[in-house]
């Protein structure tokens, strides 16, 4: 598709067609009862929708070599929300319909073979009458859009902090109580200079009176130049001991097309001296030591390491050479997987902070009961993962990416007090 950008539109614009085409067989069916005036205002408000977005997928294609990647993003990033908005609520309204005439087709061939007067006719023609899929699937259909539009206005901004206390038998005894603040997969670029509200989270993450906070990648979307006028915001942050920070699949750049490898290279350096102004310490396949009254723990910090297509930086040997001899670690490695495959059971690491699943950013969440689709493909999603003094967290993300909002996964805040078992 990348080859054959033409093409590629040429069948997104189609899709968007037929999807239209058969769901606005099933609005007919519902306003057929409604005066003329109405059914033309709601069929003129019906097409408006595609009419915008085919004519938004063909000015990005026209004109994406003549505005800055900014600008492209930011476009994108609006025509995704409105597409997710718009035609996930008609997917499931489709879902309805189809099943609805699924059982029409099922009585036409009843009718067609069961005498005039029959019982099965007389079923048949009831069945044939029915309407109340399609009716069920406009419900449907309004909960899936109202709670995308709430999560593209408020929940992409709804910060929950959520608190974790974990036993461990060889944390050292001076270090029982330390408050570890995660955060994870912040995107910035997807904030489009929205201030007011991450410094609200800030202050919220303040509050929580950290020891150390660490961040698990994913600072950008694409380009280090997202940080610009995030350093004032960030660097805000307090902790009583430090700061230390991983890089994410994002932040290397690779979904970018560059020029040169020169040019991709001076991004990364970019990324990394924007990140040492916020205050952190980037641990890159690299460890630090938190020494209190003679005790030691080690933060070691790996570069990206994610199954096949993601890359598979990461290097736990050479991160630990320093650090061997100290039997309690911390890892931060942005990419679940990496613990599954690569750590658990295998290295002697206490606790690995995790984020990139961003729970899907679609989700539902009720009491004790979480489950987000992106389950289906990671089995280690989102929470607390483990025991016996080797455990997994994956925090779903501060900011989001792709899909401009959070529908049942507020983006998250992790606090982890360490504690000594007794």
């Amino acid at each position: 598709m990348r080859e054959n950008p033409i093409l590629a539109v040429a069948i997104v614009i189609i899709a968007i067609l037929l999807i239209d085409l058969y769901a606005y067989k099933g609005v007919r069916l519902l306003i057929s009862d409604m005066s003329s005036t109405k059914q033309k205002w709601i069929t003129i408000f019906y097409w408006l929708v595609p009419v915008i977005l085919i004519v938004m997928i063909i000015v990005i294609y026209l004109f994406q070599d003549a505005t800055s990647e900014t600008m492209n993003y930011n476009v994108i990033f609006l025509l995704t929300g409105f597409f997710i908005l718009f035609y996930l609520p008609k997917l499931s309204f489709i879902a309805f319909h189809l099943i609805e005439d699924i059982m029409r087709m099922f009585a036409f061939i009843l009718k067609k073979l069961s005498p005039e007067e029959s019982t099965i006719n007389g079923v048949a023609q009831k069945i044939g009458s029915i309407r109340f899929l399609t009716q069920a699937g406009v419900v449907v259909a309004s909960i899936y859009f109202v709670s995308i539009a709430y999560g593209m206005k408020w929940g992409r901004y709804n910060f929950k902090v959520r608190h974790e206390k974990i036993e461990f038998s060889h944390l050292p005894k001076v270090f029982d109580g330390l408050r570890v603040v995660q955060l994870s997969d912040m995107h910035l670029g997807s904030f489009i200079k929205n201030y007011d509200k991450v410094s609200e989270a800030i202050n919220l993450i303040n509050k929580q009176k950290p020891d150390i906070i660490v961040f698990t990648g994913d600072m950008v979307n694409n380009l280090a130049s997202e940080m610009e006028g995030w350093v004032p915001i960030i660097s805000k942050l307090e902790a009583k001991i430090g700061m230390y920070s991983v890089l994410g699949n994002h932040d290397y750049g690779h979904y970018h097309t560059w020029d040169t490898k020169e040019a991709e290279d001076k991004n990364l350096s970019d990324l990394v001296d924007y990140q040492a102004e916020m205050g952190f310490t980037l641990l890159r396949n690299q460890s630090a030591v938190v020494e209190k009254e003679g005790y030691k723990i080690a933060i070691v910090g790996v570069e990206n390491w994610g199954e096949r297509p993601f890359p598979q930086y990461g290097d736990y040997n050479l991160a630990t050479q320093d650090v061997r001899d100290i039997p309690f670690k911390i890892l931060l490695s942005h990419d679940p997987t990496h613990w599954s495959n690569k750590i658990a059971d295998k290295e002697d690491v206490a606790l690995t902070l995790s984020g990139h699943t961003h729970g899907m950013q679609m989700g539902i969440e009720i009491g004790s009961l979480r489950f987000s689709p992106v389950s289906l493909k990671y089995k280690n999603w989102g929470g607390l993962y483990g025991e016996e003094d080797q455990y997994l967290y994956v925090n779903i993300g501060f900011g989001f990416v792709g899909f401009p909002g959070r529908v049942g996964t507020r983006p998250e805040i992790t606090v982890i007090d360490l504690i000594k078992k007794k």
